[in-house]
């Protein structure tokens, strides 16, 4: 059974994205007084009093349409409020009832779910100031500051308690993929196209994901959970204290949480310098890579269409000579099977666990036909290895000194053991440790 979904509404700026981090623990939704910060559904799992259940904090609901984007964060609501079962309706105290209140409440009536109105920003607790807001017509206000936390825990007693009791499963095993990429290279499109329904907004404008959004789907009865993040714009057109600075490191620690990171790139414009930054940034995680070139269905092709682009991915990402490459459109579908057959691979990959013996044999074969350079008449002798760890598939070498082991002999090793060994879609990585040939 799925955990209970507890969905957080309100209009712009009463408070929703604070009370979102209250309640989750860490600053996942961004908080800023700039109307339309948040715009899609932001995810995360929280607990209270032994419940868990997954929190959804919405953009704010502007029922009059101040700017283009205001339909489609009323749609993201919206959809939050179909699959929820507790409401968490958020006013603002100190703002008063506003008619966008009013238009608000008219919607959630209709929904027939439990609803706790909350009031936000009562810092100075006064009860008269709760007065006016049982006229919603959701029964007893509840008065909060969640900046400073009073009240959150009345609240969140309250959402518990309709719970149904339902056995919460383990989300451990679920596979967790970060799609990364350059703003508008259709990482939101490829979401919405997994998941299989409209869970973030898509435009044409550069910028329009600017949190990192957790999204569970099922493929092919399997659960995974993918994780869209806001569009990297290179930093000499970010401005300092900007949301935008904020979605950039968000995007870093989804990186550092993700099983999987999938690159998205626009497969109709030259590989950038920022395309090959964000691959790098993967990279540094260690994690394994699935790089999505993405929009084939608009490229003019010829019989060597997809070898010309190959080959020069090969040259720019020389660094990270192990990604999976999938040519797909995340508009039709096309090839998303594709995709998810090379993300369970590099995964798989990552996990692998070689024969010992097997991968000595390859390591000293290796060894006799090129013997690493000689540092001041001292020769590199290396002795045995072992695997120590997974993800990535991590590997000791014993050796007579540490001095004269090189990043050149050490890049000619892995590329040597990956002709024998399947590692696909991830790095692996070796630490060098001296040992004394009498001591073996």
């Amino acid at each position: 059974m799925s955990l209970p979904v507890v969905a957080i509404v309100g209009r712009s700026n009463v408070g929703k994205s604070t009370l979102f981090n209250r309640i989750v623990g860490k600053r996942i939704s961004i908080q800023k007084d700039e109307l339309g910060v948040t715009r899609d559904r932001i995810y995360a799992k929280a607990s209270w009093a032994g419940h868990d259940f997954t929190l959804i904090d919405t953009g704010g609901i502007e029922t009059k349409g101040i700017d283009e984007f205001s339909k489609e964060i009323e749609k993201q609501a919206d959809i939050a409020l179909a699959m929820c079962d507790v409401v968490l309706y958020v006013v603002d105290v100190k703002a008063g009832i506003m008619s966008g209140d009013i238009d608000i409440a008219n919607k959630l009536r209709r929904l027939r779910k439990p609803v706790i109105l909350v009031c936000n920003k009562l810092d100075n607790y006064k009860e008269e100031e709760l007065y006016d807001f049982y006229q919603l017509g959701f029964g007893e206000p509840y008065g909060i500051s969640s900046l400073q936390g009073k009240g959150v825990g009345d609240i969140l007693d309250k959402a518990v308690s309709f719970f149904k009791t339902k056995k919460e499963e383990d989300d451990s095993d679920v596979l967790k993929i970060a799609i990364v990429g350059k703003p508008n290279a259709g990482k939101s499109s490829l979401v919405n196209k997994l998941a299989n329904e409209e869970r973030v907004i898509v435009s044409d404008i550069a910028g329009t994901t600017r949190d990192s959004i957790d999204v569970p789907f099922r493929y092919n009865k399997k659960d995974y959970l993918l994780i869209d993040t806001a569009g990297m714009r290179r930093k000499s057109n970010i401005e300092d204290e900007t949301v935008e600075k904020y979605s950039i490191y968000r995007t870093i620690d989804s990186l550092k949480r993700a099983d999987v990171v999938v690159v998205v790139i626009d497969v109709n414009e030259p590989i950038s310098e920022q395309d090959v930054k964000i691959c790098a940034l993967a990279h540094n995680e260690e994690k394994p890579i699935v790089v999505a070139l993405n929009k084939w269905d608009l490229v003019e092709k010829d019989t060597n269409s997809m070898n010309k682009i190959t080959k020069s991915l090969e040259n720019d990402l020389a660094f990270m000579n192990y990604y999976k490459p999938v040519f797909l459109s995340a508009l039709t579908g096309k090839r998303l099977d594709k995709l998810m057959l090379a993300v369970d691979e590099a995964y798989e990959n990552a996990n692998k666990k070689v024969s010992i013996g097997s991968f000595n044999e390859i390591l000293q074969s290796a060894y006799s036909v090129t013997a690493p350079p000689q540092k001041k008449g001292k020769k590199l002798r290396i002795f045995y290895a072992t695997q120590t760890g997974v993800c990535p598939p991590s590997f000791v070498l014993f050796v007579n000194d540490t001095s004269l082991v090189t990043d050149n002999y050490l890049r000619y090793l892995e590329n040597t053991i990956r002709k024998s060994i399947d590692f696909t879609g991830t790095p692996i990585k070796f630490t060098a440790k001296s040992k004394r040939e009498e001591d073996l």
